[in-house]
């Protein structure tokens, strides 16, 4: 790491001191768009079609899902992945659909679903390009966010391709200076601030100030200002003044009376000049204000957080601004972070969206769910209403699947509180692979109000899962991972000694396979008989 004309000293203690990320400290609300609390269900274009998607395709999709009993069933959203945009971005810069493929443009394919009775979603990337290359958000969250929301977009996929992080290092600031856009600005000296952590006043006549302040770099130090005087409230420009040094990019957070947070970033500093002049515009109150400067990016995790906090703070903002507009209802976006898991994303996505991809993406290939499936159970303890762990789209109906793998598949995902995007050609949908996706009871499991996701309880040839659900019964979940047939017995008095579970103690249980509905009583113990790779599904009382 860069010294970044940190003090010798300081930057020596930096290598022994262990930084917490900013991901993993619990500092946000969690997000709260107003979309549905419990987890989205829908179709997505990716799995079957990638970059083979029209105008035509969506709307025979759509038709699909009404006539199939789909929306009957639960599904909302019909959602474009990658490659329903121009390679063009619009004489004004916005984001604008296929001029071949979708000739009528965006706007109206949202009308002509919404008339269906379904919401339509649309996908670009934290990125410069999106996967397949073509116009993406980073750095322009609140254009597109206002374009997505005026056209009535209700579900946005943002994905991880092409992503530039947010530097680690902070500039080298010598003052500030804040002004009501009246070219009167009142310009205050580091001398002024209290400096924490490893911040450090460093010599340079040349500065007005005699000296700036460095150490800011990854969250070890910070400028507070605690006496920034306003007239009145309202907006007025902060301008930070620094020192240039280093071809490196350079990021700062300027918050404001502890609460709300701007972010400056700051290109890579060619020495024409000394100095520079870096902006934003805060909102005061008035009297006095307190304004702290620093970085909080200590990893790579804590830039994909605050980028996509950046994405969800913009479709927010752009879905009040619109129903303003229109003097209307807003129509809150679901917005799906799609980061592939890397960056540990169920640590903080909940501060940043409604559902977040735990996994790379998916394949209708038998062991790879299986891999998938065995990441995301362990999760199950960071998801909660309107928050939820992504293992990404369903493959049922795709590939070579058997009937019970595609069961199995959809029950493993329903248990765990996943999003229910199916990904098959819905106008070819055989009955086997519709009955298993309209199936009421399985689907009831995935949007029950309490959504907290299913804890593997068991683990071992045949893995067992249990979901508490808000009306005191218990969903419990016998999955057979192996290839061939097994036996296997499970004790129901286990989960009442289980603090995440709390089943309640009975001297006789009622258990209703969710399959079949057919009903046992026991006393405590299930015994099974699976064939290789069945699932059933259990609601004890």
């Amino acid at each position: 790491m860069k010294r970044n004309n940190t003090c010798p000293l300081c930057y020596i203690r930096r290598l022994f001191v262990k930084n917490t990320p900013a991901s993993t400290r619990p500092k946000f609300d969690d997000y709260n768009s107003g979309a549905p609390l419990t987890p989205p269900m829908g179709w997505s274009s990716w799995n079957t079609f990638r970059n083979r998607i029209n105008e035509k395709l969506i709307l025979e999709t759509a038709h699909a899902m009404k006539t199939q009993g789909l929306i009957d069933a639960g599904y909302k959203y019909i959602n474009l992945d990658d490659n329903w945009q121009s390679s063009m971005r619009d004489e004004n810069g916005d984001l604008q659909g296929d001029l071949e493929t979708f000739p009528n443009g965006i706007p109206n394919l949202v009308t002509q679903v919404n008339k269906l009775g379904l919401k339509l979603g649309a996908y670009t990337s934290n990125g410069t390009l999106t996967c397949e290359d073509l116009p993406a958000s980073l750095g322009r969250e609140k254009a597109d966010a206002y374009t997505l929301a005026k056209w009535g977009v209700e579900y946005f996929k943002y994905d991880f391709c092409h992503n530039i992080p947010i530097s680690r290092y902070a500039p080298l600031v010598y003052s500030i200076s804040v002004s009501q856009f009246d070219g009167h600005p009142i310009e205050y000296s580091v001398h002024n601030a209290v400096l924490g952590g490893l911040a450090r006043f460093m010599t340079d006549t040349s500065l007005p100030t005699g000296s700036y302040v460095s150490g800011l770099d990854s969250n070890y130090g910070s400028i507070t200002y605690n006496n920034i005087e306003a007239d009145e409230d309202g907006e007025y420009v902060l301008t930070v003044n620094i020192k240039k040094h280093g071809q490196f990019e350079k990021y700062l957070i300027v918050q404001v009376n502890d609460g709300k947070e701007y972010e400056i970033d700051f290109p890579p500093q060619k020495k024409f000049n000394h100095t520079a002049r870096f902006q934003t515009v805060v909102t005061l109150k008035a009297g006095r204000n307190k304004i702290k400067l620093y970085n909080p990016v200590t990893c790579k995790a804590d830039s994909e957080l605050y980028q996509y906090r950046r994405m969800g703070s913009a479709l927010k903002t752009a879905t009040a601004r619109v129903a303003a507009e229109n003097r209307a209802p807003e129509k809150p976006i679901t917005f799906s972070i799609c980061e592939w898991g890397w960056g540990k994303p169920y640590k903080w996505g909940a501060k940043a969206g409604n559902l977040w991809r735990t996994t790379p993406d998916i394949r209708p290939w038998w062991f790879w769910i299986k891999m998938i499936y065995n990441h995301n159970v362990k999760l199950y303890k960071y998801a909660s209403a309107g928050h939820f762990n992504d293992p990404d789209m369903l493959e049922v109906g795709n590939g070579k699947l058997s009937y019970n793998q595609n069961v199995s598949h959809f029950s493993l995902w329903c248990m765990m509180n996943a999003p229910l995007i199916l990904g098959n050609d819905l106008r070819s949908m055989n009955e086997q692979v519709k009955a298993i996706v309209t199936n009421k009871n399985l689907i009831a499991i995935n949007q029950d109000s309490l959504c907290k996701q299913a804890k593997r309880v068991k683990r071992g040839t045949v893995d067992v899962l249990a979901k508490p659900l808000a009306d005191g019964s218990t969903a419990i979940c016998f999955f057979n991972k192996s290839a061939h047939s097994a036996n296997t017995v499970y004790d129901l008095n286990k989960l009442c000694d289980d603090r995440y579970i709390a089943m309640q103690k009975k001297s006789t249980y009622s258990a209703t396979e969710q399959w079949t509905d057919e009903k046992t009583e026991t006393a405590g113990k299930l015994k099974l008989k699976l064939k290789k790779h069945q699932t059933k599904v259990f609601i004890v009382k």
